[in-house]
């Protein structure tokens, strides 16, 4: 059977996969050790004994036992590997005869490597030995897909190919990516016949990822795990019901998956329910109606961002959150700044590494307090997918509407025994992430930035990020303070380069130890000799007279390519910055 039978076959119904090789291999008495795969060529009688269980359970298409095929997993050299995917093709085509459809199996690309050139030398071994149906499954991210897609197309134009991502409940891919984008992006590929998702989940919750997911012009399919794994004397146990996961199943066969079977956990007895189903499945009429996607987002509710839509420049001061639990210094400096003409107060989220009170709950409490507009950092250091989601979904409870996405500073080298970094997705990543959150109606619309290091020593390259960061979402840039000549020329790069709003950053140096130390100790931050030189031997007075000159000379240097003026408070000087604030007013009524 080949893959013009297959497509004459998903024209008519769902065609069922068998369940997890891998873990199913694992509780058989007597299954060699080492990679599941190699057993393709130690025990070829084992895994053919496998593949039957599952086809006399009742499937209709089998995976070849080569998951993890890949020179440098389950391979240790490229003839290794042709010798394994020749062994397993042969084992399979034997089990499968002409009464199923064999897949040739491949899992993700082994970490470090160039992922399109790992598929596409396994899939050139795979075309060799005769495969023309392929399933690339468990993908954490579109690298290589595409180009892999086309290959086997430009070899064989009749091949049938489909991807698999493997997604949490929340539809986040253990490379920090959504699912949804990347379902998007292989529905736009030309080469690729089916999506859909594998994996991570069990069967109820990938039931309602599949509903949440935007409608593919593809084959859909969905193959779950056999529920959430547990471990019991080193071993891994998977122990969902067969019969509620075979239910779960035939309700993603409702919502349109064409291509469905098991993942981790899953055994013939699984698949045989799932088999006794479809065979009795309701006409398509009485299909599950997937939940309505949001008719377009709801209208943000950001001051800021409306200030901005309107052309009106904007005034947005970063107060840094209290160390300890006290804080009516950091409420009291919030008003003042607030009655000074701050637009928004902006809360870094635990600046340099160092924990400081929350960022979030800060900007809560002056939302909801005090009634300022807050900008409250947002960091992917210090909390996994999980956290950063409770987190969004509080700030909208509470109308904070803004957010300011960055990556976050590295724990200081000498924390690091103690203190462990996340850093499961970068800034990016997570402006998708919070994006996706209002789209599909969980939260309510963002006002989205990022930051934009002007000071960066190779300039062009972070243009390219920040362009990234437009793509995920991030609509204003809060760039670096100018301190130099080269920070305003980069500025000025950025404004004819990205359609973003910019948000040009002003720091009030007070001292020329204060400048010696951001250029020296503050990454991201330079200072122009000049200015350093121009604070020696000055008092604190005239210091922030000269910080106040500075400030409104650099603000006029750079209006052209702003849209409003980002002042970092130096040392809680708040009065200090309600000064610049009043010279950048008095320039503005100038202009």
């Amino acid at each position: 059977m080949n893959a013009l039978d297959l497509r004459t076959r998903l024209a008519d119904g769902a065609v069922l996969f068998d369940g997890a090789t891998g873990t199913y291999a694992k509780t058989l008495p007597d299954w060699p050790e080492g990679p599941v795969e190699r057993a393709c060529m130690t025990a070829p009688q084992q895994v053919l004994s496998l593949h039957r269980a599952y086809l006399e359970a009742g499937c209709g298409a089998i995976k070849t036992n080569t998951f993890a095929a890949h020179v440098g997993l389950a391979a240790e050299d490229p003839a290794q590997q042709r010798a394994l995917v020749d062994a397993a093709m042969d084992i399979a085509h034997r089990a499968a005869g002409s009464q199923a459809f064999v897949f040739a199996d491949i899992g993700p690309a082994p970490a470090g490597t160039d992922a399109s050139q790992a598929y596409i030398a396994l899939a050139d071994c795979f075309l060799d030995s005769g495969a023309d149906c392929f399933l690339m499954e468990t993908m954490p991210s579109a690298a290589g897909l595409a180009e892999t897609a086309a290959h086997i197309k430009a070899r064989n134009p009749q091949a049938f190919v489909a991807i698999s991502f493997a997604a949490d409940p929340d539809g986040f891919t253990r490379a920090g990516e959504m699912v949804s984008g990347l379902i998007a992006q292989m529905d736009a590929c030309p080469d690729v016949d089916a999506v859909g998702l594998n994996c991570i989940c069990g069967a109820y919750h990938m039931r309602r990822l599949l509903k949440s997911l935007p409608k593919t012009n593809k084959v859909l399919l969905a193959m779950p795990n056999a529920g959430y794994p547990h471990v019991i004397d080193g071993r891994t146990y998977y122990d969902s019901d067969p019969v509620y996961y075979a239910q779960q199943v035939i309700a993603c066969a409702q919502l349109g998956a064409r291509l469905v079977g098991g993942c981790c956990g899953t055994t013939p007895e699984h698949i045989r329910q799932i088999a006794q189903r479809l065979s009795s499945r309701p006409d398509a009429q009485e299909q599950e109606k997937g939940t309505a996607r949001p008719e377009g987002e709801k209208r943000c509710g950001s001051r800021v961002a409306q200030k901005l839509a309107r052309g009106e420049r904007v005034i947005l001061v970063e107060l840094d959150p209290p160390r300890d639990s006290g804080i009516s210094s950091f409420l009291t400096g919030a008003k003042a700044l607030a009655q000074g003409g701050a637009d928004a107060v902006t809360i870094a989220d635990c600046p340099i590494g160092r924990a400081r009170m929350d960022s979030s709950l800060l900007a809560c409490k002056l939302s909801r307090e005090l009634g300022i507009e807050a900008l409250p950092h947002m960091t992917c250091r210090d909390r996994n997918v999980n956290a950063t989601k409770a987190l969004l979904l509080g700030l909208s409870m509470e109308g904070v509407h803004n957010v300011l996405a960055v990556t976050g500073d590295p724990v200081p080298t000498s924390d690091r025994g103690s203190v462990k970094s996340v850093f499961q997705f970068n800034s990016r990543v997570l402006a998708r992430f919070v994006r996706s959150l209002s789209q599909t109606g969980e939260t309510e619309p963002f006002f989205l930035c990022g930051a934009l290091n002007i000071n960066a020593v190779n300039f062009a390259s972070e243009l390219e990020r920040a362009r990234d960061k437009e793509a995920c979402g991030m609509e204003a840039f809060l760039t670096q303070p100018v301190l130099s000549e080269r920070a305003a020329e980069n500025l000025s790069l950025a404004r004819k380069t990205l359609s973003g709003k910019i948000i040009g950053g002003l720091f009030p140096v007070v001292s020329c130890n204060n400048a010696r130390f951001l250029s020296s100790e503050v990454a991201g931050i330079s200072v122009d000799e000049r200015v350093i030189a121009a604070y020696e031997g000055l008092d604190r007075a005239q210091g922030e007279a000269l910080a106040v000159r500075l400030c409104a000379q650099a603000a006029r240097r750079i209006a052209p390519d702003v849209d409003g003026y980002y002042i970092m408070t130096p040392f809680q000087r708040v009065q200090l910055v309600c000064r610049v604030m009043q010279e950048l007013k008095k320039m503005e009524s100038d202009i």
